[in-house]
């Protein structure tokens, strides 16, 4: 198997640069006429996994949404992440796992693992308790042709008063963050397999993002991102950026081919980044 890095570059050079996202939020179980339980929460995803499979380069199931309803729940994410997999699609499951020790390395076995019964192309981290708290999990990606998306510069208010904070050298947490990444990926070809979480409607920035990796930009869609709002914030490195967006493509609903239409659209629309 190759590295997550070229896997996805693959997938996005004949698909697209869409992350297309997989949240069974409650009002979208709604919205579709489906009931907030275990039977609503199936039909949905098995809809928007037979929109997907095959046809997006990436899909990014939101854990939380089906850890709500217990083990049953994750059973159908478990589920949804083999079909996906099995149709050729990458799965980034988000879950911002961030712990110290054998912790972290418990996360990493969970996920990104060859083996492990809910192995997936890569996965979320908060590396909020020091970038070395996350190593676990980069080391048995590494080992296993898997990807890690760090969070670095997130677009939640809350966010700056760790992300942006000096550290003793002067530069930002964040900046360091995109620093310690770009030493992992370097001299990595097509594209290095650990990215960074940059969100799409953050304000332009002076923090480097050439971390010659992916930067998974959310907010697309609904939350007001847009093609020009990319472009302003990542700059020279727009050509790795990969936008996603969930709620937009997922409102098309119920049917599958509104769904599938919606997600292509979206991924069309964002073609001019691969330019």
């Amino acid at each position: 198997m190759s590295t997550f890095g070229a896997r996805l570059r693959a997938a996005t050079s004949q698909h697209g640069p869409l992350c297309a996202g997989l949240d069974p939020h409650a009002s979208l179980l709604e919205q579709w006429g489906l009931g907030d339980d275990l039977d609503g929460l199936r039909r949905f995803t098995d809809t928007v996994v037979e929109a997907f499979a095959g046809q997006v380069a990436v899909v990014k199931p939101q854990s939380a949404f089906y850890e709500r309803f217990g083990a049953a729940g994750v059973l159908v994410l478990e589920d949804a992440i083999r079909n996906l997999r099995a149709a050729g699609t990458l799965v980034l499951l988000d879950v911002k796992r961030g712990d110290i020790g054998s912790t972290a390395q418990a996360y990493a076995d969970a996920y990104l693992r060859t083996d492990a019964p809910m192995a997936v192309d890569a996965i979320t981290a908060s590396p909020y308790l020091g970038f070395g708290s996350v190593l676990p999990m980069i080391e048995t990606a590494r080992a296993n042709d898997a990807g890690v998306f760090v969070l670095a510069l997130t677009s939640n208010p809350e966010g700056r008063q760790v992300q942006h904070a000096r550290t003793d050298s002067g530069s930002t947490v964040a900046g360091e963050m995109l620093a310690s990444l770009a030493a992992l990926n370097q001299g990595a070809e097509p594209l290095g397999s650990f990215g960074a979480v940059v969100g799409a409607t953050i304000q332009p920035t002076d923090e480097d993002l050439r971390i010659n990796g992916p930067l998974l930009a959310p907010g697309i869609g609904a939350q007001g991102g847009t093609l020009e709002s990319v472009r302003q914030v990542f700059g020279d490195a727009v050509g790795n950026v990969l936008p996603a967006s969930s709620r937009e493509i997922l409102s098309a609903g119920p049917g599958v081919a509104a769904v599938r239409a919606a997600a292509h659209a979206a991924a069309e629309s964002f073609a001019a980044l691969q330019a």
